[in-house]
């Protein structure tokens, strides 16, 4: 069996860019929210266009691996982390997210 470093289930679901299953685009940045549910994913493409909840789907987690395997190196990326890359080629970079309703200068 493939390895698997996730602490949530393979089947859980997350949100992906309805893009990446449509247009085969690749997957460009990345949110593992802290949120009540204990920690959502969302995984976004490339296309830096306005997005909506109608371009979003849920999927499982496993899903998005199978498409990507890089993934698997965002696993332990911490509840309210998120991590983006420039290329599909490029390593994965990580920051902490800052809370909504923030400015800059606070």
């Amino acid at each position: 069996m493939e390895r698997w470093d996730f602490e949530d289930p393979p089947n859980v679901a997350v949100l992906s860019d309805k893009g990446i299953f449509r247009h085969g685009d690749w997957i460009a940045y990345v949110v593992h929210e802290n949120d009540d549910e204990g920690g959502s994913w969302q995984f976004y493409s490339s296309d830096t266009r306005d997005r909506n909840e109608s371009d979003m789907m849920l999927v499982g987690l496993r899903e998005m691996v199978d498409r990507d395997k890089s993934i698997l190196e965002l696993a332990d990326l911490p509840k309210g982390w998120h991590a983006w890359r420039s290329s599909k080629s490029s390593p994965w970079q990580r920051a902490k997210s800052r809370p909504l309703g923030l400015r800059d200068d606070e």
